[in-house]
C-alpha cells in the first residue's frame, strides 16, 4: 500500500474475529477471540484492509444512557503513521454522533495526546498492574457472588448499565464473581493472563484482602487495572508483589463532568482486555 493510498473503511462482521485477534496479539494485548466477538456482535467494528489482510480496526460498543465505548483501536506495525487510526476513530465518532451517543475510551499516554485535540477530555487515571503467580494455588477461592449483585454495584458506581457486557464476561466457563466484606469483583480469562475487574469495595483494606484471596486461589498470571487515585490500594498491591506495567487515561468526548461519589478500585480493563 503506497503512502498516498486512501483505502476504504469497511464494517467488519463476526467472521473477522480471528483477523482482529491477530492485530491484538501483535500489540501484546490480552483480548481473546470471545472479546472480539462481543464487539463484532453487539457493536460496530470498522476496519481497513491491505488486500485480504486486516491492518487496522476501531470499534464502537453502545451502552445504555446514551453512552458508547470506543475500543479495539489497532494498527499493524507495517501500516502505522498513515492516519489509519484517526480515520477509524472519526468513523466511530460520526456513528456515535448520528445515534446521539457520548463516546468514551481508554488511551495510552501517546494515544491521549492524539485524542485530546479530537475533543476528548481526561477523566480517570488508570494503572495496569501484573502479578506473576505461583505454579500452584495455595488457598480456596473466596466466596461466590451473583451476577445481579455485580451489575447493580457496577451501575451504581459507573453510572452505566453494562449488564450485557458483564453477563458475557461472567458466563464464560472459567469466569467467577467473588465477594467478601462488602467487596465484589469479576475474575475472567484473557489471552495471556487472568483479569480481575471490575472491583468495588468500601475501603482499600478490604479491596486488597479480596485481591490477595483471589491471587492465592489462582495459578495463572493476573492483570488488574487500578484507579490511580486509590493510592492506598495501589501501594498495597505493589508492596505485595504486583508491578505497574503502564499507565492509561480514561477519556470522555466533550467537556469534563463531575466525578462520581464512589470510585471503583479496579475497572473492567482498558479496551476490556
Amino acid at each position: 500500500m503506497a503512502a498516498t493510498d486512501t483505502p476504504p473503511i469497511i464494517k467488519l462482521g463476526v467472521n473477522d474475529a480471528i483477523a482482529g485477534l491477530v492485530l491484538s496479539v501483535e500489540a501484546h494485548w490480552n483480548q481473546t477471540e470471545e472479546d472480539w466477538r462481543i464487539f463484532l456482535r453487539d457493536g460496530v467494528v470498522f476496519g481497513i484492509r491491505d488486500g485480504m489482510r486486516l491492518v487496522a480496526t476501531a470499534a464502537l460498543l453502545p451502552y445504555s444512557g446514551s453512552n458508547a465505548w470506543i475500543s479495539m483501536v489497532l494498527v499493524s506495525g507495517t501500516h502505522r503513521r498513515r492516519g489509519l487510526a484517526t480515520r477509524l476513530v472519526d468513523a466511530c465518532l460520526e456513528t456515535a454522533r448520528r445515534n446521539g451517543l457520548t463516546s468514551w475510551l481508554d488511551a495510552t499516554p501517546d494515544g491521549a495526546a492524539v485524542y485530546g485535540p479530537l475533543g476528548f477530555t481526561p477523566t480517570l487515571q488508570l494503572r495496569r498492574l501484573k502479578l506473576v503467580n505461583s505454579a500452584q494455588a495455595s488457598a480456596r477461592p473466596p466466596s461466590a457472588a451473583t451476577l445481579d449483585a455485580l451489575c447493580a454495584r457496577d451501575r451504581r458506581v459507573t453510572g452505566f448499565d453494562r449488564t450485557t457486557l458483564l453477563t458475557a464476561f461472567a458466563r464464560r466457563s472459567a469466569s467467577r464473581i467473588v465477594a467478601a466484606n462488602g467487596c465484589i469483583a469479576l475474575v475472567r480469562d484473557g489471552r495471556t493472563a487472568r483479569h480481575i475487574g471490575p472491583l468495588f469495595a468500601d475501603h482499600a483494606v478490604e479491596a486488597l484482602a479480596l485481591v490477595q484471596a483471589i491471587a492465592r486461589s489462582e495459578t495463572r498470571p493476573l492483570l488488574l487495572d487500578a484507579v490511580a487515585s486509590q493510592g492506598a490500594f495501589l501501594e498495597g498491591l505493589t508492596a505485595s508483589g504486583w508491578t505497574v506495567e503502564r499507565p492509561f487515561q480514561r477519556m470522555r468526548f466533550g467537556p469534563a463532568t463531575t466525578a462520581a461519589e464512589e470510585m471503583p478500585f479496579a475497572v473492567a480493563g482498558p479496551e476490556f482486555g
